[in-house]
Parts: C-alpha cells; sequence; structure tokens
C-alpha cells in the first residue's frame, strides 16, 4: 500500500513539475511576442500599398472579415491574404498585393495575386 501512496504522489509531483515548466514557456513566448509587436510599431512598414511582395504562407486564419486568409510575413511584417484558393497549403510561396494597413501599421491586409 505504501508503494502505491509513493508512486501516486512522485506521479504528482512531476504533473506539477511539467506544468510549471510549460506555464514558464508559455509565460516566455507571450514576453516575446510583445517585444516584437512593440519592435513593429516603432519601425516602417517594409511593404507600400499597391505594391506586390513573394512570400511563404506561414499559416491560415480566420480574419476580423470571417474568410479564410493566409498569413505570411515579409521581412518580418505580417499580411493577411484574403481571396486564397482552397488548395494552398502552409509552406506554399505566393504573390499578394498590400491593400491596406492595420492599426498601428504593425500588419497588412492584402489579396491574392498568384503562386510563384
Amino acid at each position: 500500500m505504501e508503494t502505491i501512496w509513493l508512486a501516486v504522489g512522485g506521479g504528482a509531483v512531476f504533473v506539477l513539475f511539467v506544468g510549471a515548466l510549460l506555464r514558464r514557456r508559455r509565460s516566455r513566448d507571450a514576453r516575446e511576442s510583445k517585444r516584437a509587436h512593440e519592435a513593429a510599431r516603432e519601425r516602417e512598414p517594409p511593404v507600400t500599398i499597391g505594391e506586390s511582395y513573394e512570400f511563404g504562407v506561414t499559416e491560415f486564419t480566420d480574419h476580423h472579415s470571417g474568410n479564410r486568409v493566409a498569413v505570411g510575413k515579409v521581412e518580418g511584417f505580417v499580411l493577411f491574404v484574403e481571396n486564397v484558393p482552397n488548395s494552398l497549403g502552409e509552406g506554399d510561396v505566393i504573390r499578394a498585393k498590400v491593400l491596406s494597413f492595420n492599426r498601428g501599421r504593425t500588419s497588412a491586409d492584402a489579396t491574392f495575386v498568384g503562386r510563384s
């Protein structure tokens, strides 16, 4: 019976330890994201409205428009690309035309022009 209690206690300590590590990692990731966001607010965007840029799709998300959009970066600057074909996947290289900057000029909306 004592062995069972020792195993249960050891398992509980292990779970608490792993949980603490995960919380620290999330906290560090949040700090890094905040620093990157602040740095983006302090610099001029590396893109120009009306110009087209080539970049890789890093992920897909539902943007404020409610539609599926591709997300990618040009020199670390985030672009949300609308009107993407359903056949596109993460890692595909696309070309998109910048339409507007979002509040704070830390990202921009763009429209799909084609695959590269």
